[in-house]
């Protein structure tokens, strides 16, 4: 029997997740995995907002740097997030969570406006709530957005869904020396430059006491072990 140990937790996913092994576009097996992972914690009576990035479809960065102008580049990577927020949300009420998607930019034919109090409400009603189109503005990443709306939310903690097993001393896929840490300071995450989130992400979770556990999404259970205050992944705080 879970015996979740937090209240409300703000989930932030990599648009790349939802693409599995395909590398673009959606792989709904795996979808579906990440789904009854949030239904489980949802059913155990936690509150769950979530953030998912938008590199599966398109990366505002990146493709700025071929030579589009970064505001609509960016711009375009927020539209990437919406899509797949609708897609999550499409997976998770087919599995009966009663979800709601809130954008940044306003779209009110496909989804809410971001409104505070409004997404407050949904929490009480036991909704999911997926924050799409990251803050709705330019040169801010969507682990920027995670950490806002947590604070804004009032979670307990921000989970980032991985596929690594927490935050380690080096790229563990190119270095097979690196050091997984069970815990670590956003200090130490900033001076050594460990790419956990990027700075101004990090900055919102330290001066606002938020903290953040880096885990393996792909390991059955992780996020609830999470929730449930057991040993997962890496603290940092």
């Amino acid at each position: 029997m879970s015996d979740p140990k937090l209240r409300r937790i703000l989930l932030k996913l990599s648009g790349e997740a939802l693409a599995g092994d395909k590398g673009f576009g959606f792989d709904f097996d795996v979808i579906s995995g990440y789904a009854n992972e949030i239904k489980n914690v949802v059913d155990a009576g936690v509150g769950v907002g979530l953030v998912i990035g938008g590199g599966n479809i398109v990366r505002g960065a990146q493709i700025s740097r071929m030579g589009m102008d970064r505001v609509a580049a960016d711009y375009m990577g927020m539209l990437g997030t919406v899509v797949n927020s609708l897609a999550m949300q499409d997976v998770l009420e087919r599995i009966g969570v009663d979800t709601r998607v809130m954008t940044a930019i306003r779209m009110e034919e496909i989804a809410e406006p971001y409104i505070r109090r409004r997404a407050l409400r949904h929490f009480e009603k036991g909704r999911a709530v997926i924050f799409a189109a990251g803050t709705g503005n330019p040169y801010f990443s969507t682990d920027t957005a995670a950490a806002l709306r947590a604070i804004q939310m009032r979670a307990d903690v921000i989970i980032k869904a991985t596929s690594v097993d927490g935050v380690y001393s080096a790229d563990p896929k190119r270095d097979p020396n690196a050091v997984l840490y069970e815990t670590i300071s956003y200090n130490d995450v900033m001076q050594r430059e460990l790419g956990v989130m990027d700075q101004t992400a990090v900055t919102l979770c330290k001066e606002n006491s938020l903290p953040l556990i880096v885990l393996n999404i792909n390991h059955p259970g992780a996020v609830m072990k999470a929730v449930c205050g057991e040993p997962v992944g890496t603290r940092v705080s």
